[in-house]
């Protein structure tokens, strides 16, 4: 389906951070959405949500984007 990598990085904050949003199908017929986070190098954190339709995971993954975008994520 889609991801999207976004990078937040300031030096003079020590700021390096990672945010990756990906849609999927699962086995049962579902829309998976998984957002990852983090320090640009570390694992991080990660959470995952289901829709019923792949417009609706689509929507739900843009509108994150944008929130990010907002707060001074851009593509890496």
């Amino acid at each position: 389906m889609s991801c999207q990598l976004l990078h937040r990085i300031d030096t003079d904050l020590n700021m390096a951070r990672f945010y990756r949003v990906e849609v999927t199908p699962d086995l049962f017929g579902q829309v998976i959405v998984e957002r990852r986070w983090g320090r640009i190098g570390s694992r991080g954190q990660y959470r995952i949500a289901s829709y019923p339709t792949t417009s609706s995971a689509e929507q739900a993954a843009s509108t994150l984007v944008r929130v990010k975008e907002r707060r001074g994520y851009r593509a890496a």
